[in-house]
Parts: structure tokens; C-alpha cells; sequence
């Protein structure tokens, strides 16, 4: 029996107090928001996803929508990983579509997906942003899990990640594809990818831009992975940072760091991890 979760979640400005964002949501299915948390006071919502079956198999289906409003700030992410395990033949999905009116700011900072042998995996993360609306976020994905002597030694991954009408990258991962897993022009061994993103609904300052990616190549070369990580701008509405690993432990590290200096870099704001990750 297939699963099939759904969740709108809603950021908008208090009425009363236009500094107060606040989050409305309803769902239908295994896939829940715990109370809006404020850590950082009442201008930033943050909320945790949960999915109660932990993890999907062929057939499930995972839809999240988010919309933001006004001048809200919300911060969406997850106390575990996404797990796609072994699937008999029909995918199963995730698919995020992220909608920002107005000037709102949305961080999406879901914990890792986990592609377990096997797996038909389809995850897609859609975005679309007004001209005054800016959106910080990343995915970071594992094959297998090399550290527990489970490789990925079959199965697919279709992967997306689109800013409406300015940037998409789209790709296909098949773990028979030695050359792409394997290769010095693929994933050269290694079996994490991560990539962390600062994506607006209208061009980015030269400034914003250039002093943003100084402050990635800054931490990159101080990291360990500086050898497989690199920062540019596909265009100049958006802002990528890239890495491989072998597993998710550095990867997910960097990301941080990067995320807590664009924070700071492009809202002036600091970069105070949420407490579920601390758990």
C-alpha cells in the first residue's frame, strides 16, 4: 500500500504586529509541522517537518507546499533525514514547490536524503519567487551509506531544482552508470553531493553578489573539502555553492558555514543553527 502525504504550510505578517511572522498549515496524510518555534525572536518562524513513516518506497508520494507572504521569514527543515528505500519498479516521490510574494524570505534547510540500494527516487524542489522575495536554501544527497558497508550499488535517482523562469538544474543518477559515479567528470567516487543556493525573484546587487561569493571561497579553502567544493553564479539571480564527499558528515559542515556567512552576507543576520539539529 502506497503512502501519500500532503502539506500546505503559510507564512505570513501578523496584522497587529507587521514584525511577527506567523505560520498556518493543514495536511492529509503521514507528513506534519511541529509548533512555529521563534529562537530568534518574533520576525522568524521556524517550523519542523516530520513524516511519522520515516521514510518512502515505491509508490509513496511526498507534496509540500510552502507560500510566504508580506514581509515574512520563515525557516523550514527536518529532524532526520529523507530516506528513499528499495522500491519493486514505481518511483517514489518528493516534491517541494516554493511560492514568495511580496518581500518575503524563506529558509529551506531539510536534513540530508538518504538514497538507500535499490531505489526509484524522484525529488524535485520547485521555487517561485516575486521580484522582492529571496529564497536561502540547499540539498544535500547521499548514496547508500558507505559507512555502515551499504553501498549504492543499484538503483536511480531523478533530481530538480528550479527557480522559475531563471536557473534549473536537472539530472538523472543511476547507479550502474560507472562512468558518472565513478568518473573524474562525475562524481569521482564520491557518494555525497550537496548544494546550498541564495536564488531572488529579481537581479541581484553586483555587491551582494560579489561579497557573497567571497565569503564562500574565503570558507572553502579553510575547509577540507576546498578540492571538490566551488562557488558561482549562474546568473545574477542566484548565488550556488556546489560540493562532493564521500559521505555527508563534511559536506553538510561546509553548507553550514556557507549558510551562516550568506545569512549574514545578504540579510545581515547571524547564522544561529536551529535547535533540532542540536538534538
Amino acid at each position: 500500500m502506497s503512502w501519500h502525504g500532503s502539506l500546505q504550510l503559510n507564512y505570513h505578517c501578523d496584522a497587529r504586529q507587521t514584525q511577527r511572522t506567523l505560520a498556518d498549515h493543514r495536511h492529509e496524510g503521514p507528513l506534519r509541522v511541529l509548533q512555529s518555534l521563534y529562537p530568534e525572536g518574533d520576525a522568524v518562524c521556524h517550523n519542523v517537518l516530520i513524516h511519522p513513516p520515516g521514510g518512502l518506497v515505491g509508490g509513496d508520494t511526498l507534496d509540500i507546499r510552502v507560500h510566504g507572504r508580506g514581509q515574512a521569514h520563515g525557516l523550514v527543515t527536518t529532524p532526520g533525514a529523507t530516506r528513499f528505500y528499495r522500491s519493486s519498479g514505481e518511483a517514489a516521490r518528493q516534491q517541494a514547490h516554493i511560492t514568495l510574494q511580496d518581500h518575503a524570505r524563506l529558509e529551506w534547510l531539510p536534513l540530508e536524503t538518504l538514497c538507500y540500494n535499490d531505489c526509484n527516487a524522484e525529488n524535485q524542489l520547485l521555487m517561485d519567487l516575486a521580484p522582492g522575495a529571496e529564497c536561502l536554501g540547499w540539498d544535500v544527497t547521499a548514496l547508500g551509506l558507505p559507512l555502515a558497508s551499504q553501498p549504492w550499488t543499484r538503483g536511480q535517482l531523478r533530481q530538480t531544482i528550479e527557480l522559475k523562469g531563471a536557473w534549473m538544474e536537472q539530472g538523472l543518477i543511476d547507479a550502474l552508470d560507472t562512468r558518472l559515479m565513478d568518473g573524474p567528470l562525475g562524481l569521482a567516487g564520491h557518494r555525497c553531493m550537496a548544494t546550498l543556493f541564495f536564488a531572488s525573484g529579481h537581479k541581484l546587487d553586483r555587491l551582494r553578489r560579489e561579497a557573497a561569493l567571497e565569503a564562500a571561497r574565503a570558507l572553502i579553502e579553510a575547509h577540507s573539502l576546498q578540492a571538490t567544493a566551488g562557488v558561482t553564479c549562474p546568473n545574477d539571480q542566484v548565488v550556488v555553492l556546489r560540493v562532493l564527499a564521500p559521505v555527508v558528515e563534511p559536506a553538510m559542515g561546509l553548507l553550514k558555514w556557507v549558510w551562516a556567512a550568506w545569512r549574514q552576507s545578504f540579510w545581515k543576520m547571524d547564522g544561529n543553527l536551529p535547535r533540532i539539529w542540536a538534538m
